[in-house]
């Protein structure tokens, strides 16, 4: 048989002692593999999305609600805003200070909002590449309980970040490869690329191929580095807009 026939819906497998939600996040984390092949065998989604979007919330209202966690998103706009024009007016960065006391509130319902819409269009995107140009046969669901459970990487995440951020003062990434240059300037185009690579998304990104692997019965290796190709490009392309945005050499 083909390593290219996908899986369509396989018999439920024996399965020993607990497969709660709980059980299956934990299990992506630590025994990928064998996790998925359970969930791919019974797909739901629905629970694990809602609970990574509700840690996900929480969390960011938690750090947002507190005097170091607004400082640092103001601090982050700043050098966004810098980034992009080279320069923080006293007008734009007034407007930053009044909306610092109810970020928290944008933060959370931007969340909220966007982790289900985010994971119903790369369902959509794995669908098409998978099933229609590379001739899988996999549902909806399946690929939906894939993704979602991969989200288990998002809580890891933010339960690892959310303590070393209020640590740092900061909400810049402390798991981006940009900490390996420091001696480069901000500004500078290799920094900006660099900075944009976060070891929490390659991690995420290998678990999903992990998932989407057993699912279509592929490797895991392909699969992922044409992931890594898309997200070097995505990095790449973020970092010159970055550059010709505020007219850096």
């Amino acid at each position: 048989m083909s390593d290219n026939v996908s899986v369509g819906t396989p018999a439920p497998p024996v399965v020993s002692g607990s497969d709660n939600l709980a059980s299956r996040l934990v299990g992506v984390i630590f025994s990928p593999r064998d996790t998925f092949t359970k969930i791919v065998a019974r797909p739901a989604w629905v629970g694990a999305l809602a609970l990574v979007t509700l840690v996900v919330a929480v969390l960011t209202f938690v750090f947002l609600s507190t005097e170091v966690g607004q400082s640092a998103w103001l601090d982050q706009q700043v050098r966004q805003t810098e980034a992009f024009s080279g320069q923080v007016t006293e007008q734009q960065y007034s407007m930053f200070q009044g909306m610092a006391p109810t970020v928290r509130y944008w933060g959370a319902g931007f969340t909220v909002l966007m982790v289900p819409i985010f994971n119903l269009i790369i369902t959509g995107i794995l669908l098409a590449v998978f099933n229609a140009m590379l001739g899988g046969s996999a549902s909806f669901k399946q690929v939906a309980a894939v993704l979602a459970h991969s989200g288990a990487v998002s809580i890891v995440q933010q339960l690892f970040i959310f303590p070393l951020n209020y640590a740092r003062e900061s909400m810049s990434s402390a798991t981006n490869l940009g900490l390996l240059v420091p001696f480069l300037d901000e500004g500078n185009l290799i920094a900006r690329f660099l900075g944009t690579i976060d070891l929490f998304i390659i991690w995420w990104l290998l678990v999903l191929a992990i998932g989407l692997g057993v699912l279509y019965r592929r490797k895991t290796a392909p699969i992922f580095w044409s992931f890594m190709g898309v997200y070097v490009v995505i990095a790449l392309v973020i970092a010159l807009v970055m550059r010709g945005a505020s007219g850096g050499a």
